[in-house]
């Protein structure tokens, strides 16, 4: 069967190809991209370059059909994905934050992930909310509990004065001042 996607580089391609490759501060990805190309444009089939280059024939196949359908740099570089939509903006997060900070309902110590996707629900911020959103969302950077700070011991006449960092757990008992440590876009 003959092969649809021909590939004929211009020499200012098979240049910066050569130059990709040489160069070797991009990925191994993109490297081999490049090395199937500079093969498929000098004639050998989808089986050699496969063998040579210890690759599958999907993807050199893949490799030749991005050339021809979008140029070079579409068959060099990786699209970004799509990704899920968010779950909480920054104010439901804050609101999260907030209520992680608050005393936990009666008869309970402490919060759970349960506890805290429950109330969000039940107090109108979101429609619905899963128990592991709330704890992927608090794990992401957005520990409120966590403060760093440069601690400084007392200097006495016998010892040196001695300055080290360290992170102290404190609870920080306003969201505006959670955001300020977490993340928010």
């Amino acid at each position: 069967m003959a092969k649809i996607y021909h590939v004929d580089l211009t020499e200012d391609e098979r240049t910066s190809l050569l130059k990709l490759i040489k160069s070797g501060k991009t990925s191994p990805r993109k490297i081999n991209r490049a090395r199937i190309l500079l093969l498929a444009d000098e004639g050998k089939k989808d089986q050699a370059i496969c063998e040579a280059l210890h690759t599958s024939i999907s993807t050199v196949e893949r490799t030749r059909k991005k050339f021809v359908e979008g140029g070079l740099e579409y068959a060099l570089n990786k699209r970004p994905r799509p990704g899920g939509r968010r779950k909480l903006d920054c104010k439901q997060e804050a609101f999260l934050v907030a209520l992680v900070c608050s005393e936990p309902p009666e008869g309970r110590k402490t919060w759970t992930m349960q506890l805290l996707a429950d109330k969000l629900v039940e107090l109108g911020i979101v429609d619905e909310i899963s128990d592991e959103t709330v704890c992927r969302t608090l794990k992401n950077n957005l520990k409120p509990w966590l403060r760093e700070q440069w601690c400084i011991p007392k200097v006495t006449p016998l010892s040196p004065q001695k300055v080290f960092h360290r992170r102290a757990r404190e609870c920080v008992k306003s969201a505006p001042n959670c955001l300020a440590h977490g993340r928010c876009p």
